[in-house]
């Protein structure tokens, strides 16, 4: 009977071909033959979702590094950014020693509404404990935002309130914002930095580049350094705007996938004023996009040092479970028919992330004697006959070397213990009201402001405590660069992001080279 009963064990796998129209000598076949053995045969339970999630990864895992499964907890953190909205309660905040700090209200949103402000403690959400708990911040964040409409009652504590207030918050949709500063850097030169390319960056860049046009902006600097990209389509709007009609702006192409032209329509409000775009080694996918359409069309000048190199396109596949598979079905060109995206070996994923460290050993950040192109990825840009090089990220025009000694030793392991941006938060969290008071405008701020001897102090002192000490010789070093960041921070948390930059852009080597650049008379 025993022999029996395994000979209709084993025939299973093959009736449910059968059933699946499947041929059984077919590679489709061998998997769900592999799967149903597993989950009917295997001496253990298993959990049949999660293996077919691993036989997934396993296939993905063979192909190019971009190609990728997420689970739907994934998929939400990845599409978020780009989505352009979430539904919440609208507050920035931070965490301090477990505790959850509002750092800004969103403007006009729920909860600058009812009353909540900057520098309050949100310690309850409908009378569950969030603070003093060690609850995650992923936790936390699942109790704070909800579906449009629904409330959520916190428990806030005040410095200036005797005892803890009470607020219900109605949740909104709150707008994820990717352009993170907008301002005239120099007079006649407007400078934007674009974090990635979602689903609203379009519509924020042009806002932000017609509100410097009345003060007088006639030159344009665009920030992609960091930028990992986003929604090919939005580099190809921005691009628009800069190019004339019938400019070839970005190609794609794939074994199954047609060659797809977009072209600029001559539509563009910015056709007439200098461009410069700013990039570094995390600058990738749709930054590249528009840093190649801009050096490719002889638009503008790139500045920085070589970009990531991402040079495929992926196409989401959604599972009905909120999964996805995110899947490379082309390559994309530049204007002059470069394919930018750096080599890899299929299967090979460490050694494709080992390329920052790479270019970092072999001199390439640092020196631009150290970096060498092969002549077969030589090309022309398409006015001026320049070359530029494909295989690998787009080669800035101006290459501004990454200067390693910036930052000593300390100072590195200082951010990296959370000890920087833990002192800003308690240092503005104690001094708001009398910093709003003697600085009610950024620009008082930034010409007035220096770093108090007593938060240097308590910067070090807590350094100690952590097991980190540093001679004075590199305290000293350490403070050149440390002052002007914290004096950045702390402009973000009373004013946003667009301040912060305003104070560490004139300590970054790239963006002062681009200045420099702007204010040279156009050849």
């Amino acid at each position: 009977m025993r022999y029996y009963l395994s000979i209709l064990t084993l025939l299973l796998p093959l009736t449910l071909c059968a059933q699946m129209q499947l041929d059984a000598s077919s590679p489709k076949a061998k998997l769900h033959m592999a799967e149903a053995a597993i989950s009917n045969l295997y001496v253990e339970k298993v959990d049949e979702g999660k293996l077919v999630e691993d036989a997934i990864r396993g296939m993905l895992k063979e192909l190019d590094p971009h190609s990728t499964y997420s689970t739907p907890k994934e998929v939400r953190a990845l599409t978020e950014p780009l989505q352009g909205e979430f539904e919440g309660i609208g507050v920035q905040f931070n965490m301090i020693e477990d505790t959850l700090m509002v750092i800004q209200t969103i403007t006009n949103g729920p909860s600058e509404k009812v009353g909540i402000m900057a520098g309050d403690r949100i310690v309850a959400a409908n009378d569950t404990a969030i603070a003093g708990v060690k609850m995650d911040r992923e936790e936390v964040m699942k109790r704070l935002r909800g579906p449009k409409g629904s409330k959520v009652k916190l428990t806030v504590v005040r410095r200036s309130a005797g005892k803890p207030l009470t607020f219900m918050v109605t949740r909104d949709k709150i707008p994820v914002h990717t352009v993170h500063a907008a301002y005239m850097i120099r007079p006649g030169i407007g400078y934007v930095k674009v974090d990635n390319f979602g689903a609203n960056t379009f519509t924020e860049f042009m806002k932000a580049v017609e509100e410097m046009w009345y003060q007088g902006m006639n030159k344009l600097i665009i920030d992609l350094q960091d930028n990992g990209g986003g929604y090919l389509q939005v580099a190809a709007m921005m691009a628009n705007e800069m190019l004339e009609r019938g400019d070839l702006i970005v190609y794609t192409e794939g074994r199954k996938s047609k060659r797809q032209d977009y072209y600029a329509d001559g539509s563009g409000k910015l056709k007439d004023i200098e461009v410069c775009i700013l990039v570094n080694e995390l600058s990738a996918s749709a930054s590249e996009i528009l840093a190649g359409a801009i050096q490719d069309q002889d638009r503008g000048v790139v500045v920085g040092r070589r970009s990531f190199g991402k040079g495929l396109v992926q196409r989401p596949l959604e599972f009905s479970d909120g999964s996805m598979i995110r899947l490379t079905i082309a390559h994309y060109f530049t204007p002059s028919g470069r394919c930018i995206q750096k080599p890899y070996k299929k299967g090979d994923l460490k050694e494709y992330e080992m390329d920052f460290e790479n270019r970092l050993k072999h001199g390439e950040l640092t020196n631009v004697d150290s970096i060498h192109f092969s002549d077969s990825l030589r090309y022309s840009t398409l006015k001026k006959q320049r070359t530029i090089y494909g295989g690998g990220g787009i080669m800035p025009d101006e290459f501004v070397p990454l200067d390693t000694m910036k930052f000593t030793h300390f100072h590195r392991k200082l951010a990296a213990k959370n000890i920087i941006i833990t002192t800003t938060l308690t240092y503005v969290d104690k001094n708001r009201k009398r910093l709003k008071r003697d600085f009610p405008s950024f620009e008082r701020f930034n010409a007035g402001f220096e770093i108090p001897v007593g938060m240097e102090e308590d910067i070090r002192s807590e350094a100690k405590k952590q097991g980190l000490e540093a001679e004075e010789e590199e305290w000293q070093r350490t403070l050149q660069h440390l002052r002007p960041q914290l004096k950045a921070l702390i402009a973000r948390d009373l004013w946003d992001m667009s301040e912060y930059y305003q104070v560490m852009n004139e300590y970054s080597d790239i963006v002062m080279r681009a200045v420099e650049i702007m204010n040279k008379p156009q050849q």
